[in-house]
């Protein structure tokens, strides 16, 4: 069987001792735009820019930070590397209704399969961003040490992404309130009250507020509640923890997850740059395995009143 290498792409939020945990050597890198002329690389590190600086400058109402995936060009440069080596690829792209990523894999992807028609190429559309893209990364990277095949792999990703759900709350709404999602004058008032948004991906991969609930101690437990409602043979997952700039309270939710529903292994990682910009500082989610998302969410919003309501 042809070896093959599993590259996703910069916005599957996976820090170095998760990467080194599930044997991930590579990843596609992008470029973040700081304003003023100035860009660094988009990587899964804070090389270039610490967590503490680039949080912060999102924070200032005249942020301007902005990003950008590798192009149609640099994905070839970056697949063409593994190729040559006589490596088949597995890229894991941002969801197609979020980013042009997956059309500039794409494109690449069929440009590498006309230069070099011994490689065997496949990207996925992850239809996922930040966490979402990192579990899928996660468990790939499983059943390839685990033995799986290539076509194996692809099957069990296009199969099962769908069913990543996510739950967690944010706490700055002032960020919120810049990105134009809600009013200047909703994130006043809901700072003041202490109400934490809390949100699950729809089928495209964006994130859908499906509750609000007041206080972090209240949203971490209810996150762990929702967990508890949706996921499937948790005690067989693996669960991936991400935060923009609250290591607290991710720490508090991996010990509410163990106690609660004792998954096979709890990651923690930062939401780094490449999502970082969009989401903001103040989130912390959950990621893990359900049934399929369902259309416009109905059903994890039915599940979700029920918890509410208790």
């Amino acid at each position: 069987m042809k070896d093959f290498v599993i590259l996703a792409d910069f916005t599957c939020d996976l820090s170095s001792s998760v990467r080194e945990d599930i044997g991930m050597e590579s990843y596609a890198c992008g470029h973040i735009h700081l304003g003023e002329g100035k860009d660094i690389p988009g990587t899964l590190d804070w090389n270039h820019i610490s967590r503490e600086d680039f949080y912060k400058a999102l924070s200032d109402k005249k942020s301007n930070i902005t990003t950008s995936p590798l192009n149609e060009e640099e994905y070839y440069r970056y697949f063409s590397e593994f190729a040559e080596k006589g490596l088949s690829i597995i890229s894991i792209s941002l969801s197609s209704k979020i980013s042009s990523t997956y059309i500039f894999a794409s494109n690449a992807a069929g440009r590498i399969s006309q230069d070099y028609p011994d490689i065997e190429i496949h990207c996925i559309d992850s239809m996922r961003m930040s966490g979402g893209i990192g579990l899928l990364t996660i468990y790939a990277h499983v059943m390839k040490r685990e033995g799986r095949s290539f076509s194996d792999i692809v099957a069990w990703l296009e199969e099962n992404k769908h069913r990543v759900h996510q739950m967690g709350p944010i706490d700055d709404l002032f960020f919120i309130a810049r990105r134009g999602r809600i009013t200047m004058g909703k994130a006043i008032m809901g700072s003041f009250a202490g109400v934490k948004p809390m949100g699950d991906c729809n089928r495209e991969g964006y994130t859908t507020v499906i509750a609000k609930v007041k206080g972090i101690n209240k949203a971490l437990d209810v996150t762990v509640r929702y967990a508890e409602e949706t996921a499937k043979d948790v005690s067989e997952q693996y669960v991936l923890i991400v935060h923009s700039d609250r290591q607290a309270y991710a720490e508090a939710l991996k010990e509410k997850v163990i106690s609660a529903l004792s998954p096979k292994k709890v990651y923690i990682s930062d939401v780094f740059t490449g999502c970082g910009a969009n989401i903001g500082p103040g989130m912390v989610g959950i990621y893990y395995l359900g049934d399929p998302v369902s259309d416009d969410l109905v059903s994890e919003k039915e599940i979700m009143n029920k918890i509410i309501a208790k």
